[in-house]
């Protein structure tokens, strides 16, 4: 089986892989993901994950020592994509190597279209299972739960150096607040505009959107 190549590193520090092991690497993410949303978070062990990809488990460690590594790697492959959703829609660049370094369009990103862009992803109820089955691994598993944090600090970070460079003159601080408060806004909002745990309304998606606005802003 061909997988990282030992001693060379890809950008952002991963493991370089060949093109045959980058192919069973995205096969192996494909079927955690499948597993986490079709089976949920109680059936996610690395024999069951393994089983869903065709291979044995010992080939499924070769890549992934843990289910934390394989989790990781699931959250990082979703922001990628999200980052990916973001550039094209907005023409604002995060690098997700570098989460403070922001490349605007115009030297100022439209929050509007950004925020548009971030609450369009809880239309996807793939995605947004994915990432509710990923919270209920974390509350009971002290590994996972240590990558959901690590996660969704890359995340604010994102956010905070999106604040600053829209609002300069704030503190640093104070962006890093914001963002926080950005953050826990959209991902509290995905559990009720799922249906998960409440009923979505227009009136509920036009307040939300223009106090996330606010908070990257005002």
């Amino acid at each position: 089986m061909s997988g990282p190549v030992k001693g060379e590193k890809a950008a952002g520090g991963k493991p370089q892989l060949t093109q045959q092991g980058s192919i069973r690497r995205t096969s192996l993410l494909d079927a955690a993901e499948t597993v986490l949303v079709a089976k949920g978070n109680a059936s996610a062990s690395l024999r069951t994950i393994a089983d869903a990809a065709g291979i044995r488990i010992g080939h499924l460690q070769h890549y992934f020592p843990t289910r934390a590594d394989l989790i990781k790697a699931v959250l990082e492959r979703a922001l990628d994509r999200s980052l990916e959703r973001l550039a094209d829609a907005t023409g604002l660049r995060v690098s997700p190597d570098a989460p403070s370094d922001i490349q605007p369009p115009q030297g100022r990103a439209d929050t509007a279209d950004v925020v548009a862009v971030v609450l369009a992803e809880q239309d996807d109820p793939r995605l947004v299972r994915l990432y509710v089955e990923v919270w209920a691994l974390a509350a009971r598993d002290d590994d996972t739960a240590q990558v959901v944090r690590e996660f969704y600090q890359k995340y604010v970070t994102h956010v905070a150096a999106l604040v600053q460079l829209n609002r300069p003159e704030w503190p640093a601080d104070f962006c890093r607040a914001r963002a926080e408060t950005f953050v826990a806004l959209v991902e509290g909002a995905a559990l009720l505009r799922s249906g998960i745990a409440g009923t979505r309304s227009s009136a509920m998606d036009a307040e939300l959107a223009r106090q996330a606005v606010r908070m990257l802003s005002d």
